[in-house]
This record gives C-alpha cells, structure tokens and sequence, in this order.
C-alpha cells in the first residue's frame, strides 16, 4: 500500500474511538514527557502509526508531530505450579508539536 498523504486518508471514527486503549502513567513516562512533549498510550495491537496520530488528534484536539510504535512481548510468569502468561502490550509515543499540551491527570489549572 502506498500512501503519499496519509492525512488525507479517512478512518471510521468508531474505530479511532477504540484505538487508544489506555494512558500509560509511569515515571519513565512522566520523564519522557517533560523532556519531549511526548504523551504515552497503550493502543491495540493492530493499530497504525496514522490510526493513532488521527484518533489522538480527534479525541484531544491537539495537533500531532510524530508518532513512535513499540511492541512489548507479554512476560512469561509463574503462580504456584501453573505457568502463566501476560498479554502482549503495544505502546504508542506520540510527540505533540511544539506549544501544544496534553493534560491527562485531571486537574484543573
């Protein structure tokens, strides 16, 4: 597939609405963002690089300068003498333009 202006394309806004699963809040995260006005997500697995930067721009109405995509093998761990297994995580980085902000703890300035 090749695409020569993904911000033209158009997605299904049901879809977007379910591509972020969940804000990660960690300290590595909280570091990341202070440096590089990076916000961090989990997102699903089948998500893409322009699903996300779309679903972060409608959702949060900020605008989007990149987007960075690692995927995380789930842990293998042991409860007892059943072995068990963590699911994989996909991790989305999205970098925010500069002057843009992205406020996911809740308080009100």
């Amino acid at each position: 597939m090749s695409v020569r202006n993904p911000s033209s394309l158009k997605f299904d806004e049901g879809r977007l609405m379910q591509v972020l699963v969940a804000p990660i809040v960690s300290e590595k995260a909280t570091m990341i963002a202070d440096k590089t006005n990076a916000v961090t997500f989990k997102v699903l697995q089948d998500a893409t690089k322009f699903e996300i930067k779309a679903a972060v721009q409608l959702m949060f109405k900020v605008d989007v300068q990149s987007v960075a995509v690692l995927n995380i093998k789930g842990k293998t761990k042991r409860f007892g003498k059943s072995v068990g297994r963590r699911d994989n995580v996909r991790k989305a980085y999205v970098t925010l333009k500069p002057g843009q902000e992205l406020n996911l703890g809740g308080e009100s300035a």
